[in-house]
């Protein structure tokens, strides 16, 4: 391994972690990457109540190896260490859950290098918003989104972004089809391959809670217009809101993510093409997500010096697991359908 990576044991962590200045000397390093390499002892050794506060409460991406000399009657055992870590390392065929290839620690690292204050922001949101309420989430998502808009990595990020043009469409960004009781929602921007501008977002909002109201539908179907499902937001109005505080303000209030969860018993979503950034977050919270074969999949926020703000911290950690998701999005990994629907993020491939 060639990454600067802090490498511990599991019981050396518990006393570095307690290091009166451990947080600052982890969370501001240059790579906040802290490898925790498990052996098959440490499994008569945990969990114990203050190592799992420390490995939460530390400001950095809190990485456990799993030992490949393992007994398959530790399964369960090595499953319960590894829920208090952000990310999980294993090599072969172990079967825990939400674990990674071992050698991804180098894509871990690098990310983390390129993106330190975003990478630690995304873990300790993760942590944060495990098992609360999706308006909670998103609440904690927001505030973590706006607060490193104004980071050094954004605000370099998006001064080496070209001009963009917006072409004209006069066709709704979102178009509304009623048959009988279901409700066709298409996104619809095909020639900017349906980037989620703020036009977008607020006549989707708008539809859903219509639909929300209207006790008449048994089932909402969104879709997307073109060759693409949804490229993520739209590139072209990044940085353009007057502050982060009013950014956060307009997305508590405007918020798709929290309508298509209110709405996700009813709601089938079907994707293609490239889902980036909330083309992935928002397909996640309805309950029913069916992907074309040539589907991607791809979450770049945390490159770009952010974290995921269309709520896909909440909507994608139910779906394929906190450290799995934190994987996911640090590194900006694309996946393909047949991926995502092993790990759980769409529900089946069809067309």
């Amino acid at each position: 391994m060639s990454s600067p990576v802090q490498v511990t044991g599991l019981a050396e962590s518990k006393t570095l972690l307690s290091l009166p200045y451990a947080g600052e000397d982890y969370g501001l390093a240059d790579c906040p990457v802290i490898l925790v390499e498990l052996t098959a002892a440490d499994l008569s050794q945990w969990p114990s109540p203050e190592t799992t506060d420390l490995m939460k409460s530390t400001p950095a991406v809190m990485v456990a190896s799993v030992p490949d000399d393992r007994d398959p009657a530790d399964f369960p055992r090595l499953a319960e260490i590894c829920a208090s870590f952000d990310i999980v390392l294993a090599s072969g065929d172990l079967p825990i859950a939400l674990a990674v290839p071992a050698e991804e620690i180098d894509q871990i690292a690098e990310a983390a290098t390129e993106s330190p204050a975003a990478a630690v922001a995304l873990v300790q949101l993760l942590r944060l918003s495990q098992d609360r309420s999706t308006a909670d989430g998103l609440v904690a998502e927001s505030l973590a989104y706006s607060t490193l808009q104004s980071g050094p990595q954004f605000q370099g990020w998006l001064a080496s972004q070209p001009t963009r043009q917006v072409p004209d469409n006069p066709e709704p960004a979102v178009l509304a089809e009623r048959d009988g009781s279901t409700l066709r929602l298409t996104l619809n921007r095909p020639e900017r391959h349906n980037a989620f501008s703020t036009v977008m977002r607020d006549g989707l909002v708008e539809q859903l809670r219509a639909a929300w109201a209207d006790l008449s539908l048994d089932g909402i179907v969104l879709d997307g217009a073109g060759p693409t499902f949804c490229s993520g937001g739209d590139l072209a109005e990044f940085g353009t809101t007057p502050d982060p505080g009013t950014a956060h303000r307009v997305r508590s209030v405007r918020s798709a993510a929290f309508w298509i969860d209110r709405l996700a018993a009813k709601t089938r979503v079907m994707v293609h093409g490239s889902c980036v950034g909330a083309g992935v977050e928002l397909p996640a919270y309805a309950h029913d997500v069916a992907a074309h074969p040539d589907t991607t999949f791809r979450l770049p926020e945390v490159a770009m010096g952010l974290v995921p703000g269309a709520g896909g911290t909440v909507s994608i950690a139910r779906r394929i697991g906190r450290q799995r998701l934190g994987y996911f999005a640090l590194t900006n990994t694309e996946i393909d359908a047949t991926t995502a629907l092993n790990w759980g993020l769409i529900d089946r491939i069809e067309g």
